[in-house]
């Protein structure tokens, strides 16, 4: 069985740090998860040759809207799994992952701005497993915190207040020393936050607004999944679950909300003969929309674009592209619709920032040691639950200094739970366009500097900040702070 130590997962050295590949085997037993080691899901191995990806023969699937078992002026309640279940990925097989709801890309959970959502999530696995609510305002106990587990057979309720303005979210499993796992083998899904105040703006909804999550996979000549090797054998991406789908579109503007829910890579984004209009990052709206050619995406952003179909005649087809792994989505233009929506230029005043009271430095690094995995370190410390690394007063506003120290060319990025930050500056110049807006996850590559700025407002209790790529954060690239009266 594959564990941490027989693990060099770290990825972006040379070829990538090479980890020890692992397929899905025939049923093993299972290690202690509490002591950080792997445990993977019980599934038979394939044999027999890999199928063939022939691009564009099957569509794009829009994940279902999950819905509420009650529904209230003030909350709504649902019921979640989390269970093995398998997903045709490959055409034709018929692959072991982990899905919330028993689906390989979970439901689509959409709550609104100011009313609660309380999720009663069930653990099917025979091992611990729990749900972070990634870029959301909630407090400490219901964040997911790595050692906050849901154990085996056992059901808790997560609640989330909904308190923050419109929003792309997403969930994921974040279990200290699974959590790479189980994010690969499919523990994620879209959360969107709805809010009042935007319809004003008239922006596509409806049929119109759909969430598109992106990652890669890597699988042998078997077909079998390949759960940790080199990063960058991953050549296969998915759209909603799916290699190279094609997705339907009428004549008219679509809102698409798109996730990058890859374990630890980058996207750069176009769109053959088209330009996105970016409207979103990942706390919410910008304050102007932006024409772009480019979308930059690494593990965990989030960004929503409008792209309007409307200048091309039916039986047009557009794609998206990506710099490394070519062409990943087709948009095929099918039928005329009728379009009241619109993109107006001003969106929403991004809030003002309180002066900073406070100046810290969070250094991101891989420690190597012989023969053995290279721990992920920050400010040079692996993670450890029990030891609170800062200390912030509730309602302080602070100003962070991100770098790495690793050899130049190595990537990273950094994630803040429970508040969104302003990116101030970047490498002593202005933020990239990808920096602009509201933002919780940010990429950051060996020799950069990166200043932000956040306000902890809200809640006081202990939540992490770490690498997001998430074979990083696994072996220890992960900190804690604890906000206090």
């Amino acid at each position: 069985m594959l564990n941490r130590r027989g693990v060099l997962a770290a990825g972006g050295i040379a070829a990538g740090v090479l980890g020890v590949p692992k397929l899905l085997a025939p049923a093993e037993g299972h290690e202690d998860s509490t002591h950080g080691e792997h445990v993977f899901v019980e599934s038979k191995t394939f044999t027999g040759t890999r199928p063939a990806i022939v691009p564009w023969t099957r569509p794009m699937p829009v994940p279902p809207v999950l819905k509420p078992l009650v529904s209230t002026p003030k909350q709504e309640i649902y019921q979640l799994t989390i269970e093995n279940t398998t997903a045709e990925i490959l055409p034709g097989l018929q692959s072991p992952v982990l899905g919330f709801g028993g689906q390989f890309v979970g439901p689509t959970i959409r709550g609104k701005t100011g009313r609660k959502t309380l999720i009663m999530l069930q653990n099917k696995l025979d091992e611990p497993a729990n749900v972070h609510l990634h870029g959301g305002h909630v407090p400490p106990e219901h964040d997911g915190h790595p050692k906050d587990l849901v154990e085996p057979g056992r059901t808790r309720l997560y609640l989330y207040p909904n308190t923050q303005q419109g929003t792309t979210l997403w969930y994921h499993d974040h279990s200290h020393g699974t959590e790479a796992s189980h994010v690969y083998l499919g523990l994620h899904g879209a959360y969107v936050v709805e809010d009042d105040s935007e319809r004003g703006l008239n922006l596509p909804s409806g049929a119109y607004d759909v969430p598109i999550m992106l990652r890669d996979i890597q699988f042998d000549d078997s077909g079998n999944i390949v759960v940790f090797d080199d990063p960058s054998k991953r050549t296969v991406v998915l759209a909603n679950g799916v290699p190279q789908p094609y997705f339907e579109v009428a004549a008219r503007k679509y809102r698409f909300r798109l996730i990058n829910t890859a374990n630890q890579r980058v996207f750069k984004l176009k769109l053959t003969g088209d330009k996105f209009t970016r409207i979103g990052s990942d706390g919410g709206l910008l304050g102007a929309s932006v024409v772009t050619e480019e979308l930059i995406l690494s593990s965990a952003e989030r960004t929503d674009v409008v792209i309007d179909f409307s200048k091309y005649p039916i039986g047009s087809r557009v794609v998206l592209t990506d710099f490394m792994a070519g062409e990943i989505l087709r948009f095929d233009v099918v039928r005329r619709a009728t379009d009241n929506s619109r993109v107006p230029a001003v969106l929403r005043p991004l809030p003002a920032q309180p002066l900073s009271t406070v100046d810290r430095e969070v250094d991101l690094a891989f420690v190597f040691k012989p023969n053995e995995r290279p721990d992920g370190v920050i400010n040079g410390k692996v993670f450890d639950m029990d030891r609170v690394d800062f200390t912030i007063k509730r309602g302080a506003t602070e100003t962070w200094l991100i770098r790495s120290s690793d050899p130049t060319g190595v990537k990273h990025n950094f994630h803040l739970h429970l508040v969104q930050f302003r990116v101030l500056e970047r490498n002593g110049g202005p933020p990239l366009p990808s920096d602009e807006g509201l933002k919780d996850t940010i990429p950051i590559t060996a020799g950069e500097t990166v200043k932000v700025r956040a306000t902890f407002t809200g809640y006081t209790g202990r939540y992490v900040y770490h690498c997001h790529f998430l074979e990083h954060s696994w072996i220890g690239m992960m900190a804690q702070l604890e906000i206090v009266p």
